[in-house]
Formats: C-alpha cells, structure tokens, sequence
C-alpha cells in the first residue's frame, strides 16, 4: 500500500520564492504571445499556457493579477495565443518590456497579421496560432487562469518552437541525422 507524504508546511514553499521558481524552472515550456485587437491592441509573453480539453477545445493562460494584460483579458470578448518558433526569442523579449510602447505601436517592432476570427494580432512566423473566445477566468493565487474557447486555429508544421527552461530561451535539439537517441 503506497501512501502520500503529507505536504510540506506553507512557510517552507512560499519562504523561498528563489527556491520554487528555480524547481518549476526545471519543467521546459512554450512560449508564447497572447494578444487582443481592437481599438488599444496588447501583446505579453507567456509561457504559462495549455491544452484543456479537446470537446470543447479550450486552453488555458495564467496571467499575473498586477499584469495589464489581466485586466484587458477580463474585458475581451476574444484573445489570441502565437506559440513561437525557434529563432523568435527576439519576440519574447519586446513582449514581455514592460517599457514597449502601449496600443498599436508595440507592433510594429514585429511582423503580424490580424486574425480572421478575432483580429487579434497574430505573430508571423509562430508554431502555431489560436484564436479564442472568452470562456472562464479563475482565481489561482497571485495569477487569474483564463481559458479560452479555440474557434480558429493555424498549426504550421515543421516549425520548431521556442522553448523556456531553467531561466532561459531554448530551442529544441534536432534528431540526430540517421542514427538513434
């Protein structure tokens, strides 16, 4: 018979952020763009998003409270995410400036085409595309968990993604030409 241990005491995990954020760094991520259209636009990186559920198809997003991209979520009726390629950490790094420029103008450091179903800015050259509906948003502690209803999507196939591990961009390693791993 196998038991659980109990969980640690609260202190010991939230005594140390420096601690938690160095073992969560240790789960490799995504990373990505979310952004609204309309008359003010906005774009943050995010490595905090996932599948839900394939009927209904949802994802989810975790945004920090104090983040404005919180806020403009709450108030959107449709979102879209941009998983990054390899190559495009560039990209992660203008959207996740807190000194960009607000609205359009933040755009205009990056290629972009607007979504056919939200007009939401969609990053040229992503791994894949979503666009979503509003569908919840959740208290999860210091972040509010949005899930969006997917109702458009573009999957680009043989893109690598971008990926976040250990404090850092990462992209992925190639499969070796001919030979096993």
């Amino acid at each position: 018979m196998s038991t659980l241990a109990a969980a640690p005491p609260r202190d010991v995990v939230t005594g140390d952020p420096a601690r938690l954020r160095r073992a969560l760094g240790a789960f490799a991520t995504g990373v990505t763009v979310v952004t609204v259209g309309g008359a003010s636009p906005r774009g943050m990186t995010a490595n905090s998003f996932t599948s839900v559920s394939l009927d209904p198809a949802l994802v989810l997003l975790c945004i920090g409270k104090d983040a404005v991209m919180n806020r403009v979520l709450a108030e959107a009726d449709t979102f879209a995410v941009s998983v990054l390629g390899a190559g495009q950490e560039d990209v992660a790094r203008h959207f996740a400036d807190r000194s960009r420029p607000l609205g359009a103008a933040q755009f205009d450091a990056v290629d972009w085409l607007p979504g056919d179903r939200t007009g939401a800015p969609l990053i040229a050259g992503a791994a894949a595309h979503f666009e979503c509906a509003r569908w919840r948003a959740y208290d999860g502690g210091d972040h509010t968990i949005h899930l969006g209803r997917v109702i458009a999507l573009d999957d680009l196939p043989g893109r690598e993604p971008l990926l976040f591990h250990g404090g850092r961009f990462r992209q992925a390693v190639p499969k070796a030409q001919g030979g096993r791993r």
